[in-house]
């Protein structure tokens, strides 16, 4: 995929001001790790039952597959053309749309308060579609530094496959699957890591969440565990579409800019491989609790995580102030 991407003249150039990288990269990685899993899903599909040994369907899988393939798509005119945030948005949209036609949903939730919320269709394609694209814009902005957005991915992958392992859910079906997932994240994570030699490209952030989103519904609605490990990322994009919306309304929200959470870490001095590590540490340590804990716990494991990413904002918001 560098080769191809070089020749194709699809690299990511550090003409911006907001590009910390120095040399031009390769785009198109996500292809690669998209390729991969279609490769290997479609191999065990045709060979073994291990994927659809519960309640995930070949429609299922169809879906998943379809989806990524109209992510990569819309990833590689993005890439090669510069698309307006407008236009970029037409891809994740339409992937999250396919997932639904396929039958990709949640039945029910765990109440944290107690007992189980039943959802209806209609609440099901507004859940999931939401999820997919929150997911989906959560590691497009993670995408800011070499293996972060592929090293939180994996993340997930792992923490989903371990709890579908447990004994109180066993999914053999979700794990396998998951397993497959974080192969490919981990193969392609030798070639990002920092200096990275190829990135994720468009196509890649979004599909590194997509593939995430789609775990955490196909395995019974996971979604507070894929929550506490992107809870931090996911914060951080709250956090900056909030300052952009204050500063410049709705036209400002699409403007990229420097202020994220690794960027203001790295104004700090610290390296791109501490930053990946502490973001690392911190998602496996919200994701290991999410394998012990129950429904109510998360919530307030939720509720901590916040009041944290709330003290960090406003450290260096009054670190901004200072210095200005």
């Amino acid at each position: 995929m560098q080769r191809i991407a070089k020749a194709l003249g699809i690299v990511d150039a550090p003409t911006l001001k907001r590009k910390i990288h120095k040399k031009a990269t390769p785009l198109l990685g996500g292809v690669a790790i998209f390729l991969s899993m279609v490769l290997v899903v479609l191999l065990l599909l045709s060979t073994t039952d291990s994927l659809t040994g519960g309640e995930i369907t070949h429609l299922h899988y169809s879906g998943f597959l379809l989806g990524g393939l109209i992510l990569m798509i819309g990833g590689f005119l993005d890439d090669k053309f510069h698309l307006s945030p407008k236009y970029s948005i037409i891809a994740p949209v339409l992937a999250a749309l396919v997932a639904l036609a396929f039958g990709i949903e949640v039945d029910k939730l765990t109440n944290p308060f107690g007992g189980v919320i039943e959802l209806t269709s209609w609440q099901s394609n507004i859940l999931v579609f939401v999820w997919l694209m929150i997911v989906m814009y959560t590691t497009k902005f993670l995408d800011g530094l070499d293996g972060l957005s592929t090293s939180i991915s994996s993340i997930g992958a792992l923490m989903i496959m371990l709890l579908s392992l447990s004994a109180a859910y066993f999914q053999p079906d979700v794990a396998l699957l998951s397993f497959v997932s974080l192969g490919a994240l981990f193969g392609f994570l030798l070639w990002n890591i920092h200096p990275a030699s190829i990135f994720l490209g468009e196509g890649g952030s979004t599909f590194v969440g997509y593939l995430i989103g789609i775990l955490a519904v196909i395995s019974g609605g996971k979604l507070a565990t894929a929550l506490l490990v992107l809870g931090i990322p996911l914060l951080d994009v709250i956090w900056v579409l909030l300052r952009r919306l204050s500063k410049g309304g709705l036209r400002q929200i699409a403007t990229g800019d420097k202020k994220h959470l690794h960027h203001r870490l790295l104004d700090l001095g610290w390296s791109q491989n501490r930053i990946v590590l502490a973001y690392l540490v911190g998602a496996s340590a919200f994701g290991v609790s999410a394998l012990f804990l129950q429904s109510r716990e998360k919530l307030i494991a939720l509720v901590i995580l916040t009041l944290m990413m709330i003290f960090t904002a406003a450290f260096f918001v009054r670190r901004e102030h200072r210095d200005a």
